[in-house]
């Protein structure tokens, strides 16, 4: 559509004028396909803290806290460190914003769709990005040394229970027909 609308503003037409019906609509284009995933992800998101045991203490670097299981919104492009106490035992996880999955998945469909605009858009907000480890969780059975190690097997154990159980539904659904994904 936007090459058309392209084609259609370089024409043989001559008059300022007539070419603003074609500037408008380049206009709304832009605008439409701009910043797929800040308008679908958004510029935050919800992080999950969780504890063995229950009812650890948690604070961010960003001063931010509550008692685990918890959850925040916080922003994408946030790095931070998650310090979690439960008595006198600490754990301290840190998390990054790092490019995720689904974000790379926007970001390609702006590109697709002639979204220059949204690709900036989505950079500059952070839509694009997953905090990781997401959940966060902090072992106070395990040993303090592999407490970073030990959050990030866990979160990557959640997705891939989260993921095989969205299989095992799509199933549930459509039997006889096996989801592609």
């Amino acid at each position: 559509m936007a090459k058309l609308l392209l084609l259609l503003y370089f024409s043989s037409w001559s008059s300022p004028m007539s070419r603003f019906p074609i500037v408008a609509a380049l206009m709304a284009a832009a605008l439409t396909t701009s910043a797929c995933s800040t308008v679908t992800r958004g510029n935050s998101e919800d992080v999950v803290f969780t504890s063995e045991p229950n009812g650890a203490h948690m604070t961010t670097s960003m001063g931010v806290g509550c008692t685990t299981p918890c959850t925040i919104d916080i922003k994408r492009k946030k790095a931070f460190t998650a310090v979690f106490q439960h008595g006198r035992e600490t754990r301290t996880i840190n998390v990054a914003s790092k490019l995720g999955g689904a974000g790379v998945a926007t970001g390609a469909a702006n590109v697709i769709a002639g979204g220059i605009i949204g690709v900036a858009v989505d950079a500059s907000t952070g839509a694009t990005l997953d905090h990781l480890p997401n959940p966060v969780h902090a072992d106070f059975t395990q040993p303090k040394s592999q407490a970073q190690a030990i959050a990030e097997a866990h979160a990557k154990a959640v997705v891939q229970a989260k993921a095989k159980a969205t299989v095992e539904a799509k199933k549930a659904t459509n039997p006889g027909q096996h989801p592609t994904s």
